[in-house]
């Protein structure tokens, strides 16, 4: 595996797909460009999911929020965009990110955003 920024998200098979059960990260160093500005926006992110049949690669996580360091974005478009992406690549029955920007102008910023799955959908574990 690589060292470098990446969009790739890596996974692994869960070992226990049968049972519901939380998955937390913290990630106290994201950073991103504002569009606006070009000044750096520092952030913890936090992930909390349930998985289903896959979990991500912690490596693979890091460099993918590492690949945002040169990038501007919206607060409110990056959290959506990782949570879109997460899903993308582990299909979980639940996840919410929340980005918690720190200070800028005199505001604080944090966003949550949630993905659950449709009950009625048929899984097979």
């Amino acid at each position: 595996m690589s060292t470098a920024p990446s969009k790739t998200l890596e996974t692994f098979s869960n070992a226990n797909p049968e049972r519901d059960y939380e998955i937390q990260f913290e990630c106290p160093e994201f950073t991103c460009l504002c569009p606006k500005t070009g000044q750096p926006d520092f952030a913890t992110i936090k992930i909390n999911y349930i998985p289903d049949r896959l979990c991500v690669e912690l490596k693979s996580l890091k460099l993918y929020l590492w690949s945002y360091r040169n990038e501007g974005a919206f607060h409110e478009a990056v959290t959506n965009k990782i949570l879109d992406d997460l899903v993308q690549a582990v299909a979980p029955r639940f996840m919410k990110v929340v980005g918690d920007f720190f200070v800028r102008g005199g505001i604080h910023t944090i966003v949550t955003v949630t993905h659950t799955i449709d009950k009625s959908r048929n899984r097979t574990p």
